[in-house]
């Protein structure tokens, strides 16, 4: 099994990236979130899930290991393939998908291009008591006090990005600051945004 790949991005396209890792190439199936914050040439580090079938072997890959364990278990729900998985995780964050799970709606899921209504409540049912909704203000944001996350997230959606791209990368940010630069807005503010980079352009004006 293939859990991770760190490679140098040499060709992006709106749903997959081509990471060359150790001299070859391989082609991940990623979202368009990933896909658009990604530039050629950056250093990209995935959580991966390889599915193997007899004509194919396919790569998909994730930001975050919370975001590659609900790909899992999407899989195991009746009717759900790779795709619709990857379109869920394109469409909700993993508390987006946590909460409408735990509180037994499914049309969340009914929105998702390629999700009818039948597998939209297979997911709700089938995944009953296995997603456990993360603390909204605070999930994935290593130590960082509720109030800092909330005044950066708004930053961030001032300047047009939206509010799971904020969140993300506040999450992104906040791994690698220490603890001074997670207790204080201003700094953790350009953490985030040298973590969004050039891709912040092509955000932002929405």
């Amino acid at each position: 099994m293939i859990s991770s790949l760190r490679g140098r991005a040499a060709h992006i396209d709106t749903d997959s990236l081509v990471l060359e890792v150790g001299g070859v190439g391989l082609t991940v199936a990623v979202t368009p979130h990933v896909a658009s914050a990604t530039n050629v040439g950056d250093d990209v580090h995935l959580h991966t899930n390889l599915i193997v079938r007899e004509d194919a072997l396919s790569l998909f890959g994730f930001e975050s290991r919370e975001e590659l364990l609900v790909f899992v278990q999407l899989l195991s729900v009746t009717g759900v393939g790779p795709k619709s998985a990857l379109g869920v995780l394109a469409a909700l964050s993993v508390t987006q998908i946590a909460e409408a799970v735990g509180s037994d709606d499914d049309a969340p899921f009914r929105r998702v291009s390629g999700i009818g209504p039948k597998t939209a409540k297979l997911i709700v049912v089938q995944l009953a008591g296995k997603i456990a909704a993360p603390s909204p203000s605070t999930a994935g944001r290593r130590d960082v006090a509720p109030d800092v996350a909330t005044q950066v997230m708004q930053a961030l959606v001032g300047l047009g990005w939206n509010e799971r791209a904020a969140a993300e990368a506040v999450a992104a940010a906040a791994e690698q600051a220490s603890p001074a630069e997670r207790a204080a807005v201003p700094s953790l503010l350009r953490l985030t945004l040298a973590t969004l980079g050039p891709a912040r352009k092509e955000h932002a004006g929405g």
